[in-house]
């Protein structure tokens, strides 16, 4: 007896059943199992033996020798939904000792001393921005011991530090603690209103100068160029297309000079070296250019020409392997003005607000030297000086044709110029004035020639 069996068959209409139906099931299953949740923060127990007294009832207050009130209060809610959530206090108290904690007065001088004694504790975990830190003019400044020079928890609460991220389009920007006026002059700029109605898509304060690596806005080798352009990559191309000698302008007259309209400017003459074009920085613990300046300004009155060629012999003969010389830039006078900038359609296209006889911008003058923090030193000189000869191998930059800064050289020019003209015109003019004379000199050379030829008698 022969049994077969016979090859089961699906059909199209079973196999989207199927499909359907677990399709569905899944569908189900999502709907049933509860959802991933993030685990929330929370304190470890040994965290919450120290919230028992920093975040009880009770305020705790320490008396500083410097007689201020610090509190010792901290919130377990805000330190929960900060950055630092993660981290134990111990890791940044690490010198506390829990069998005398709260037992043994432990004297603090000051707050700022009591903030710069977490410096290393920064350091343990944050140490590519403590490296930026370091080479930071703000850097500099405490290590000069100003008081008013920012520390890692002047600008970063440790118990409250929120991400970049969530900082609101303008507010809770640390930098507005120290320079209100500045910020306050962004905050109504093109630039900060843009930053509220577009958020970040502007820029704020650390685009332009860094967080942590914020070096002096003097130093920069063509003012605030650098940081405008590192935006407005296509400014330049832009300005070619109807500022004269636009490369010559872009390097010489800070952005602000024309984007902030109604700005006072000036003239500043940087101390440079005439070999690598760099700003000269005074030595830490020295304090060359205050001395030379006054010595060289004999009536305080501002530095003639005479005196600021004397006080540059005496600064190159003070630092030898130094030739320094004044590169002129064109500047808005004060650092608020750097943040005034108006929309494009408002900036200055009139040429002769600079290029007229005695134009405002050329009524101000200043020498700078930058300073070992790299803040600009700086002493007042006789506007008259861009009007020397004697000027014109000190300074060098931003002078144009036609524009104030040396009306001399404009005449010299002109004088070049004619000189020119005059020397193809004049030896073409002696040459047909003299062409018979010298026709006559070359006969008689000839004759003479001949007749010696004559004399001479054959061999």
């Amino acid at each position: 007896m022969r049994i077969s069996f016979k090859k089961p068959v699906l059909s199209l209409r079973a196999i989207r059943n199927g499909l359907l139906t677990s399709g569905i099931f899944c569908l189900s299953m999502f709907f049933v199992m509860p959802p991933a949740v993030a685990k929330e923060a929370s304190l470890s127990s040994d965290d919450q033996a120290c919230q028992k007294c920093h975040d009880g009832k009770k305020e705790i207050l320490k008396t500083t020798e410097a007689g201020e009130s610090l509190s010792m209060m901290i919130s377990t809610q805000a330190f929960l939904a900060s950055m630092h959530n993660d981290t134990s206090c111990t890791d940044c108290h690490d010198d506390l000792d829990e069998k005398t904690h709260g037992k043994v007065a432990v004297p603090i001088k000051s707050k700022r001393a009591y903030r710069l004694s977490f410096k290393d504790s920064c350091t343990v975990c944050h140490k590519k921005n403590m490296a930026q830190f370091k080479d930071s003019v703000h850097a500099a400044m405490v290590a000069d011991g100003n008081d008013k020079a920012p520390t890692c928890s002047d600008c970063h609460d440790p118990h409250t530090l929120k991400s970049v991220k969530l900082i609101e389009p303008i507010a809770n920007v640390p930098c507005a603690a120290c320079h209100k006026e500045i910020f306050k002059a962004y905050s109504q700029d093109v630039h900060g209103l843009d930053r509220v109605a577009h958020g970040k898509e502007a820029p704020l304060c650390a685009n332009c100068h860094s967080a942590h690596s914020i070096k002096a806005a003097s130093l920069a080798t063509s003012g605030i160029k650098e940081a405008c352009l590192s935006c407005h990559k296509d400014a330049a191309d832009k300005h070619l297309a109807w500022l004269p000698n636009s490369k010559l302008h872009f390097e010489v007259v800070s952005c602000p000079v024309c984007h902030n309209p109604t700005a006072k400017r000036r003239v500043n003459l940087r101390l440079v070296d005439s070999v690598s074009g760099k700003q000269i920085m005074e030595k830490k613990g020295e304090s060359q250019f205050e001395q030379m300046t006054k010595a060289a300004d004999a009536s305080q009155s501002g530095l003639a020409g005479s005196e600021l060629r004397s006080f540059l012999k005496q600064f190159n003969q003070a630092n030898p392997g130094t030739k320094a010389i004044l590169s002129g830039r064109l500047e808005v006078r004060e650092g608020v003005e750097n943040h005034q900038i108006s929309e494009k359609e408002k900036a200055l296209k009139d040429c002769k607000v600079c290029h007229e006889s005695g134009a405002m911008p050329f009524q101000s003058v200043i020498l700078t030297m930058a300073g070992s923090d790299g803040r600009p030193l700086r002493h007042v000189v006789n506007r008259e000086v861009l009007n020397s000869v004697t000027a014109l191998d000190m300074i060098r930059g931003f002078y144009t044709i036609g524009s104030s800064r040396l009306s001399v050289l404009d005449y010299l020019l002109v004088l070049v110029l004619l000189g020119v003209l005059c020397v193809p015109i004049a030896h073409l003019t002696a040459h047909r004035l003299f062409k018979t004379k010298r026709d006559q000199l070359n006969a008689e050379r000839a004759r003479a020639a001949a007749q010696a030829d004559r004399n001479t008698p054959q061999k």
